[in-house]
């Protein structure tokens, strides 16, 4: 089979694609063929192919697409390519885009509710909340502009009646926003099974989105702007 490619396509790139698709049912992510991913290239993205299972997944099955909607080969796209598409178009800093069937934040799109600031880590979306989009047919420009909508400045939101679809900078970051919001999901759905839980404020969550900024980081790699968001410990030695 011809692989058809665009600038910065890399065999490298869609074996990355491979092994991120194949991560989401080993995290408990998703189930059989539901799901795909995708990154960004130079003129275009790559994405997973409509209906073949991840173990059966191979470099020139991966299909290559430009950010005008269209597919190069023989080898049909995602059902979802569009809204793969529409993250890429929406979002300049987005690198990589997962979406999945995963069973808690599935659960609760069916409840067609987002997830509030019950706990500080939904900033890992980059917001106070998460978000989520009207129900809209699969596969459907309804259900990208819904989910556009939903996302606004965050990279993630859940999907009515649906599921999640998480993006990021490269493919680890976007599929570890997945599984963030899945936990969050679990992690709601447990609370709301006893009440609903306090909600943090908007002056806590703007406290929290500004020590997010060098979350996780070690001390060169903090963004100075941002401030001493953390108490360091001193250093000996």
């Amino acid at each position: 089979m011809t692989t058809h490619t665009l600038p910065g396509d890399t065999p490298g790139l869609r074996r990355a694609i491979i092994e991120t698709a194949r991560a989401l049912p080993k995290l408990g992510l998703t189930k059989g063929t539901s799901g795909n991913v995708s990154a960004r290239t130079i003129s275009g993205f790559l994405v997973t192919p409509s209906g073949i299972p991840y173990d059966a997944l191979e470099e020139d099955l991966i299909v290559a697409m430009d950010l005008d909607g269209c597919y190069r080969g023989d080898v049909l796209p995602s059902s979802e390519w569009r809204m793969h598409l529409d993250v890429y178009r929406a979002k300049p800093e987005a690198g990589a885009v997962v979406h999945c069937h995963s069973p808690r934040a599935t659960a609760l799109s069916c409840l067609r509710r987002g997830i509030p600031a019950f706990h500080y880590m939904v900033a890992l979306a980059g917001g106070d909340r998460i978000d989520c989009a009207h129900y809209a047919t699969f596969g459907t420009a309804a259900l990208s502009d819904a989910m556009i909508t939903a996302l606004g400045s965050r990279t993630a939101c859940l999907l009515a009646n649906h599921g999640q679809i998480a993006c990021g900078p490269d493919l680890p970051k976007a599929l570890s926003v997945a599984e963030g919001v899945e936990d969050l999901a679990d992690q709601y759905l447990s609370a709301l099974s006893v009440g609903e839980p306090e909600i943090l404020d908007t002056a806590e969550m703007s406290e929290i989105l500004r020590k997010f900024k060098n979350y996780g980081k070690q001390a060169g790699e903090q963004n100075q702007a941002a401030g001493a968001a953390f108490e360091l410990p001193k250093r000996l030695g």
